[in-house]
C-alpha cells in the first residue's frame, strides 16, 4: 500500500524553538527570584509583583520544557524516549547533556510539588528545596549548549551567554546590597566571575569546535549519514547534479528502534551509492509496524549527498510500495531530484543493497 509521507521538520523546529524560549523564561524567572531575595521594588514595581512573577513565569517556563521534551520524542530522528526527560543519562543520544536537561526538568518538577504541598512540607524544607531549583539554570544553560544543534551559531552563543550576564549582573546587584564580611564578599565575587569564565572555556573547548557532535556522544549511525551529505569528497565541485538520469548499486546497513511509547518504531537506512553518480544515501521512516516487517509510513526523512557536488539534496518520501522508495528532494540551489529506491533488506544482519535510479533537473 501506497501511504503519502508528511514533514517531520516542523517538529524539530518547534523543539528547537520551545527550548530556547524555556531557557529565557528560566532566565528571567532566577533573575527575578534573585532580586526578590534583595528586597528590590519601586514605587512603580512593588516587591509583591516582583515575587509573583517570579513564580508564574518559572511556571510557564516548565510548561515550555514540558513541549520541548514532548516535541522531542515525537521527532524520532534521535533514540530519545519519554522516560528520557524523567530519567537523566539513560539516553544513548548525547548522554551527558541531554541528562543535564533531564536533571533541569526535574528540579522544576520537584519545585512545583514542593510549592503545591508547602503546607505540610514546612517553610525550611520548601526553602531548601527552592535554592536548589535555582541550580536548574546554570544545567539547563549547559545542556542547551552541549546538546543542542544551534550551539556553534552565533544567536545562540548570544542567547546563552547573554542570560550568563543577566544572571551575573543579578547576582551582583544581590552580594552589593548584602553586608557579609569582606572576605566572604570576595569570595562570592570571585566564585561569580569564576563560573561564567569556565562556561565560556569549555564552550571554546566544546561545541564550539568542529567534531563536537561526535564528542557529544552522537551515535554513528546518525553521524556518518550528516557527515556524508555535507562534506563533499571534492573541495572545487559544482553545487548540482547535470540534468540528466542515472543509475547506480546501493550498499549500506539498516538500523530499527521502538516501538516508541506512541507505538511508532523507525527504520533508518544509511547507504552508500555506486556507479554513474557516487554518493551516500540516508532514509529514515516513521510510522507504525505493518504486516511482513513494514511500515506504516507517518513521517519520512530523505539525504543524498552526491560526490562532486556542494550542496546535498534533502526532502521526503513521495510514495511507498513494499522495498520501493520513491523520493522528491532538493538542494539550496534549488535544483531537484527524484530518486527511485529498490531495497533488498536483510533483517537478521542489518544489511540493505538494492538498486538507485535518479533524475535530475
Amino acid at each position: 500500500m501506497i501511504v503519502a509521507a508528511t514533514n517531520a521538520k516542523a517538529l524539530w523546529y518547534l523543539t528547537r524553538g520551545t527550548g530556547v524560549v524555556a531557557l529565557l523564561l528560566l532566565t528571567a524567572s532566577v533573575i527575578l527570584g534573585i532580586l526578590s531575595s534583595a528586597r528590590w521594588g519601586t514605587t512603580r514595581i512593588p516587591r509583591f509583583l516582583v515575587g509573583g512573577l517570579h513564580r508564574n513565569l518559572a511556571l510557564i517556563a516548565i510548561v515550555f520544557v514540558v513541549v520541548h521534551v514532548v516535541t522531542t520524542v515525537a521527532d524520532g530522528f534521535a533514540p530519545i524516549h519519554l522516560l528520557d526527560g524523567l530519567i537523566p543519562f539513560r539516553s544513548p543520544y548525547r548522554p551527558i547533556w541531554l541528562g543535564l536537561g533531564t536533571v533541569a526538568f526535574d528540579l522544576l518538577l520537584a519545585l512545583v510539588v514542593t510549592s503545591l504541598a508547602r503546607a505540610r512540607l514546612g517553610l525550611r524544607l520548601w526553602r531548601t528545596v527552592h535554592w536548589l531549583a535555582y541550580a536548574s539554570w546554570p544545567v539547563a544553560v549547559v545542556h542547551s549548549l552541549g546538546t543542542g544543534s544551534d550551539a556553534r551559531l552565533a544567536w545562540m552563543a548570544l542567547v546563552g551567554f547573554g542570560s550568563c550576564a543577566a544572571v551575573v549582573a543579578a547576582v551582583v546587584f544581590r552580594i552589593a546590597r548584602s553586608s557579609p564580611p569582606a572576605g566572604r564578599r570576595a569570595t562570592a565575587f570571585a566564585a561569580t566571575a569564576a563560573v561564567p569564565f569556565a562556561l565560556l572555556v569549555w564552550y571554546l573547548a566544546g561545541p564550539n569546535r568542529t567534531g563536537w557532535a561526535a564528542r557529544a556522544g552522537t551515535p554513528s549511525a546518525l553521524l556518518r549519514p550528516h557527515l556524508a551529505a555535507t562534506q563533499p569528497a571534492v573541495a572545487t565541485v559544482s553545487r548540482s547534479l547535470p540534468r540528466e538520469s542515472f543509475n547506480g548499486q546501493l550498499t549500506g546497513e539498516l538500523n530499527e528502534s521502538g516501538p516508541r511509547a506512541d507505538g511508532l518504531i523507525t527504520i533508518s537506512i544509511n547507504a552508500h551509492v555506486q556507479g554513474t553518480v557516487r554518493g551516500a544515501l540516508r532514509i529514515t521512516l516513521w510510522g507504525a509496524p505493518g504486516e511482513n516487517g513494514g511500515v506504516a509510513l507517518t513521517a519520512s526523512d530523505v539525504a543524498f549527498g552526491a560526490t562532486g557536488t556542494t550542496e546535498p539534496y534533502v526532502g521526503q518520501v513521495a510514495s511507498l510500495a513494499g522495498d520501493r522508495v520513491d523520493a522528491r528532494l532538493a538542494n539550496a540551489a534549488g535544483s531537484q531530484l527524484a530518486l527511485t529506491v529498490a531495497l533488498q533488506l536483510d533483517r537478521a544482519t542489518g544489511s540493505v543493497t538494492g538498486h538507485v535510479h535518479g533524475q535530475a533537473s
